[in-house]
């Protein structure tokens, strides 16, 4: 059971409230409202009014949102320990780009945006540095748009496994289904088997369920298909 005390705990390692004052950060988990949510079950909607951000505790929650040819498109898939919507605050975005479904049981701390951002405006030094990780992630999503308009998908491809490897260790545990993977890289999922597939045959990989081994990140790195 999370009680309040978890609840401060499990914060107070996350950037946005790491160096927050102690009577700050029980303010801020006083106006939090947990969210228990079983799998397929929706957090919020694209369009939705963008008041509250989210802690994720548990499970894995999905942003995704509908593109012109009313097809679904993958954003991000948010894990346990993580954060979300938290840069609407700055922005002042009236309502929520994305939205926000459970992939798997999930446990969610909704939390206040004005209340918090109030807080913040009395500590200017640790808004400074939340804005500093926030352009950080801005850039890194930046080199994702990047990697989805200029490269083709095997280009995609690899760059995905180099990047989701386990700490250098040339494995990777793929922890969503394979049409996830494939909408995030903005492929077809059966292009998606059909590179991997082809990694395989080049001695480029090994795949077991959903473990891929990189035999060989060389070869990988010059993949060209």
């Amino acid at each position: 059971m999370l009680t309040e005390k978890t609840l401060v705990a499990e914060l107070r390692r996350h950037h946005l409230f790491s160096r927050l004052p102690e009577a700050a950060l029980q303010e801020v988990c006083t106006s939090a409202n947990l969210k228990r949510l079983p799998a397929g079950a929706s957090l919020f909607h694209q369009g939705d009014k963008a008041d509250r951000f989210y802690f994720l505790f548990s499970g894995q929650i999905k942003l995704h949102r509908v593109v012109c040819d009313g097809q679904e498109k993958l954003v991000e898939v948010m894990r346990a320990g993580e954060s979300f919507a938290e840069a609407l605050l700055f922005k002042g975005t009236p309502s929520y780009p994305v939205s926000a479904t459970a992939l798997k049981a999930s446990l969610v701390a909704s939390l206040n945006g004005p209340h918090y951002r109030r807080i913040l405006e009395q500590h200017p030094d640790i808004c400074l540095d939340i804005l500093a990780t926030l352009s950080i992630r801005l850039h890194q999503r930046m080199t994702e748009i990047d990697t989805l308009t200029l490269a083709n998908a095997s280009h995609r491809v690899v760059r995905f496994l180099a990047q989701s490897q386990q700490d250098d260790s040339g494995v990777v545990v793929l922890d969503v289904p394979k049409r996830l993977i494939a909408s995030k890289l903005g492929i077809q999922p059966e292009t998606f088997s059909r590179i991997l597939h082809r990694l395989i045959d080049a001695g480029t990989i090994s795949v077991q369920r959903r473990r891929i081994e990189i035999l060989d990140n060389r070869k990988l790195a010059a993949y060209d298909e």
